[in-house]
């Protein structure tokens, strides 16, 4: 009997010990059930106050995203550019500073100019341009950048015409591009309206964005039609400098009119 019971006590214990690991690798081996979460998109009537909010939530987020790849891009450039510098400094092709120098006075000493031919108001300095455009940096008496300014080729001019209209292209569509240009640059329009300048009606287009730091920033928009072609002038300033900018753009717009028919010396193209 005591032997019958010692064999039985030791098939016991070899039967848990075999038993257990099984159990526990089947356990841990078994497919894992997870409840899946599923989100719910809420639906918001469109052109509402809320989807407003949200459309320009989502667009904030899209520009964020663009800067933070054009930022990589300018690092990505800037290392190429410096790599380029020290690979030509250990080949010996380095430029003189008297070389660097002497283009960037040429450069600055070049007088910027109208497509009309005519110099441009004080302060505005050619920028960076194409051929469809041209840009301006604008200081003040101090020599600090307060804005800039651009003169392009809208497009051709229409053979018809009316009251509404700038060179036969209705005034509502050029004030549509503009505030397409406004929503893309979470902007938005103030107020349009026609006056005459050097004896023609041009289309005048106010709007306003938002600038750094939550500064509101002023944005001028004139349309007007010069040798068949629409031309536009656009600004952009702080709102204490509009005025001054308004002038001066009225002033650009004489320019392009009064010189209409006479030879240019300098032309934007299209």
């Amino acid at each position: 009997m005591l032997v019958r019971a010692i064999a039985l006590s030791l098939a016991l214990l070899i039967g848990i010990g075999v038993i257990i690991p099984l159990a526990t690798d089947y356990t841990e081996a078994g497919p894992h059930k997870h409840r899946k979460h599923r989100r719910h998109h809420r639906h918001y009537k469109k052109y509402s106050r809320t989807w407003w909010r949200q459309y320009h939530r989502r667009m904030r987020h899209r520009r964020a995203l663009a800067a933070r790849k054009r930022e990589l891009r300018l690092q990505q450039l800037r290392l190429a550019s410096q790599h380029d510098a020290e690979k030509a400094v250990s080949q010996g092709n380095t430029v003189s500073k008297d070389t660097q120098v002497k283009a960037k006075t040429a450069e600055s000493s070049t007088p910027a100019l109208l497509p009309s031919g005519d110099p441009v108001p004080a302060g505005w300095k050619q920028a960076k341009s194409s051929a469809a455009e041209l840009q301006f940096r604008i200081d003040n008496s101090s020599g600090a950048q307060v804005g800039s300014a651009s003169i392009s080729v809208v497009g051709p001019a229409t053979a018809g015409g009316g009251n509404k209209t700038v060179g036969g292209v209705p005034t509502t569509s050029l004030r549509r591009e503009v505030i397409n240009r406004m929503i893309r640059e979470n902007g938005w329009v103030v107020n349009d309206y026609q006056k005459e300048i050097a004896g023609q009606q041009v289309y005048v287009v106010i709007a306003q964005s938002q600038g750094s730091g939550g500064k509101v920033v002023s944005r001028m928009f004139y349309f007007t039609e010069v040798d068949g072609r629409i031309y536009s002038v656009a600004t952009n300033s702080p709102v204490e400098e509009s005025e001054r900018l308004a002038e001066e753009s009225e002033k650009v717009i004489n320019s392009l009119k009064s010189r209409a028919h006479q030879p240019q010396r300098a032309a934007v193209k299209e």
